[in-house]
């Protein structure tokens, strides 16, 4: 495969002299992307409770949608007739869509996978069978016109073990040809493959080893996040992104804890997505500096300070925990206005991170963040172990075991 003109350029920056942490710009058709970069993942076309101007506004310069969403509702063919997602939601800044894969995880028990593809039992209606191939997935996406398009890849609980590992690996990177082969826009449309092989180092090693082989623009790390020990977690992004090329874009999938956030740009990771800012924020929870609050807490019924002191989001600016929690979970608007923060919060932190690796004090912006995140607890092992992997020593920051 050969592109007439490249949908994606990768400028890095500035790369941190101690860690692999590094920051760069992520040229795509929509838009020009900075990373290291947190993507909230609008499922359907768009973040619950926010509109696009809202995102743009506090400087959101991509997102997520849900090629298995999209593709049952509105369909490839209204999204086709109306010139693509990023016209038929107003979006004028980039998108990422993901390939449907990932339901075979989620909705696992509705799923039948075989060579061919995955066949889905709807979760709404089981009279209705819902077939996505690697061909069917690119079909879609093509429709869709997100800037970056994932694979259809072979995804399996990641604490499963033995052949059935394996056999998604390699059939994720069979599937992997089979998108490449279906693509239609490859001149604005960028395709990444996806880094599988469970917990297996090998495994691991061995995936990337084929898919680099590959032309594309760029890779992501897949099949974590899903319950596996931290400890895992960790050593797998590590391995991953030792091995992925330096000059293109590593995507880590699902990971959206602020603590692992900043784990994983010190491991080299540029881009990552969860539903974790705006789920949480539906349950009543306002992330800080020191984790998350639950606003239905009546220790805020009196509180008249905002979510965050010096948050600059429009929520911290206007509105107090006290009114926040007269209001959580009851009325939409606290869904929305905890939503802001949130995403806010997500934002902030990774342009604090950016801005930290192009001064080359990274490192010191870490401790901080641990220090504040841990003030009442010790930061955990498999962190310290994480980041002592990348010369960033927690010891001194640390009460003493």
């Amino acid at each position: 495969m050969s592109w007439k003109s490249s949908p994606l350029s990768f400028k890095i920056l500035k790369e941190c002299d101690v860690s692999k942490a590094r920051t760069s710009l992520l040229a795509l058709p929509h838009h020009t992307v900075e990373t290291p970069v947190f993507m909230p993942v609008g499922t359907k076309g768009s973040l619950k409770g926010l509109l696009p101007d809202q995102l743009e506004a506090m400087d959101c310069q991509i997102m997520l949608g849900n090629t298995y969403h999209l593709g049952t509702n509105p369909g490839p063919e209204l999204l086709e007739k109306a010139g693509g997602l990023h016209k038929f939601i107003g979006w004028e800044r980039a998108l990422l869509t993901d390939s449907g894969g990932f339901q075979m995880v989620s909705l696992l028990k509705f799923a039948e996978i075989v060579e061919e593809g995955v066949t889905f039992e709807s979760p709404y209606d089981s009279s209705k069978k819902i077939t996505l191939t690697p061909e069917e997935s690119i079909r879609i996406q093509n429709a869709i016109g997100a800037d970056i398009a994932m694979q259809l890849d072979d995804v399996v609980p990641v604490l499963t073990t033995g052949p059935r590992v394996e056999e998604a690996m390699n059939r994720t990177v069979r599937w992997l040809d089979r998108c490449l082969a279906a693509h239609k826009r490859p001149d604005d449309q960028n395709i990444f493959p996806i880094v599988q092989g469970g917990l297996n180092e090998d495994l691991r090693t061995q995936c990337v080893e084929h898919l680099t082989k590959r032309e594309v623009n760029g890779f992501a790390v897949g099949g974590l996040s899903g319950g596996e020990a931290k400890d895992d977690f960790w050593r797998v992004v590590n391995h991953c992104s030792d091995r992925l090329p330096t000059d293109k874009p590593r995507y880590c999938m699902g990971v959206g804890f602020a603590a692992d956030l900043v784990v994983c740009v010190a491991l080299g990771i540029d881009m990552f997505d969860c539903v974790y800012p705006t789920r949480t924020a539906r349950f009543g929870c306002g992330l800080v500096d020191t984790g998350q609050i639950n606003l239905k807490h009546k220790k805020y019924a009196f509180d008249f300070t905002p979510i965050q002191d010096d948050c600059g989001c429009s929520t911290c600016k206007r509105y107090t925990k006290a009114y926040l929690h007269t209001i959580v979970t009851q009325e939409t608007v606290a869904c929305h206005l905890i939503t802001v923060h949130n995403i806010f919060y997500q934002l902030r932190l990774m342009r604090n991170m950016r801005e930290a690796i192009k001064e080359q004090r990274f490192p010191e912006f870490v401790k901080d963040f641990m220090a504040k995140m841990f003030a009442s607890s010790e930061v955990p092992k498999w962190i310290r172990d994480a980041l002592r992997a990348v010369n960033i020593p927690l010891e001194d920051t640390q009460s003493p075991e």
